[in-house]
């Protein structure tokens, strides 16, 4: 299979302090959503099928640079290394979902009841099954980027993801919540799908092919890069805005929220990276493997947790500190995922 990320550069000066221009953009983000309710207001009412249009495009610019990289030529080539992608199926649907869920009973109806009433322990229990049940769709493109991924690889890991998702989430759901009809909102799926994986991927294969050349394809890639990363930033002070009054109404119980989450995200982080490492997959393909189940699909975990529980529901507000944690847990990740690199096969 092509190596489409083997010789790439290190790291640039912006993304070396990605962490620091991540933490900022929060705190600005908080700092608008406070003084300017009206922007924000703005912001959050460009929705479709509970997709904010104005995230979406930026996710869109974070995604396409990776998608530059993709060789469709290269993609038979996964058939002739399987593991990285058994890892990722196997971590996704037989492990994540059934720990997000014990983590969840264990923590709210045990040890955080002293602080949480029985009623509201039920929806953040609701609320975190359906994060653990839905994993990433677009932003394990940026980590994948950020840690040199094989961009074709984690095409295929995404889609493959993305088909058992459509027929998987629904019953999984139905089984850890003991609710028999839960309506999947089938267009906010669709049209994740479509703007985050199938128009960077056209647009990405355009640009290879006007390009021609490997050598244009790589300066080009080189140009296009520092986009995603502005893109990343941009999207963060967005949630953060989007968010930020609940972020202040509610320290506590968002910090209640968080342990399990983020016991989850290094926990499935370090099952998916250890495995990878026993079997001697190549770091290109093994960081993106361990961050796809670590990232979760929280569009979906939203629009779920509103239709069954409603807008101002526990179990919407848990997927939201999903969302809020996501970004520092991922970038933790992935410097550790650079920093181990030299100790795999094939890094």
């Amino acid at each position: 299979m092509t190596d489409t990320t083997q010789n790439a550069p290190a790291l640039g000066l912006f993304e070396r302090y990605l962490t620091l221009w991540v933490a900022l953009a929060m705190a600005g983000g908080i700092a608008v959503g406070r003084f300017a309710p009206g922007l924000v207001e703005g912001i959050a009412a460009a929705e479709v099928a509970s997709i904010n249009l104005v995230v979406a495009v930026l996710i869109w610019a974070m995604v396409y640079p990776m998608m530059i990289g993709v060789d469709v030529r290269a993609i038979a080539g996964v058939a002739r290394q399987p593991r990285g992608l058994l890892i990722t199926l196997a971590v996704n649907w037989l492990i994540k979902p059934f720990t997000m869920a014990l983590l969840a009973v264990l923590f709210f109806e045990y040890v955080f009841a002293p602080w949480i009433d029985p009623a509201s322990a039920t929806e953040y229990i609701a609320g975190l099954i359906l994060l653990g049940a839905a994993p990433c769709t677009a932003m394990v493109f940026v980590w994948s980027q950020l840690t040199r991924g094989d961009a074709t690889y984690t095409l295929v890991q995404v889609s493959v993801n993305d088909v058992i998702l459509i027929v998987a989430f629904a019953p999984i759901v139905a089984f850890l919540l003991g609710v028999t009809e839960i309506t999947v909102p089938w267009e906010t799926l669709v049209l994740a799908t479509l703007l985050y994986v199938l128009l960077p991927l056209v647009a990405g294969l355009l640009t290879r092919r006007t390009l021609a050349t490997p050598a244009r394809i790589e300066a080009f890639s080189a140009r296009a890069k520092p986009w995603s990363i502005i893109g990343l930033v941009v999207t963060v002070a967005i949630l953060f805005a989007l968010q930020g009054e609940v972020i202040l109404d509610k320290p506590f119980v968002i910090l209640l929220i968080a342990v399990p989450i983020l016991i989850q995200s290094y926990g499935i982080f370090t099952i998916a990276y250890a495995a990878a490492w026993i079997l001697r997959v190549p770091h290109r393909i093994a960081a993106p493997c361990a961050l796809i189940g670590t990232s979760n699909f929280f569009e979906l975990a939203v629009a779920v947790s509103i239709s069954l529980f409603g807008l101002n529901s526990g179990a919407a507000l848990a997927t939201v500190v999903g969302v809020l944690v996501e970004v520092p847990v991922m970038l933790s990740l992935v410097a550790f995922a650079n920093r181990t690199r030299g100790r795999f096969a094939g890094a």
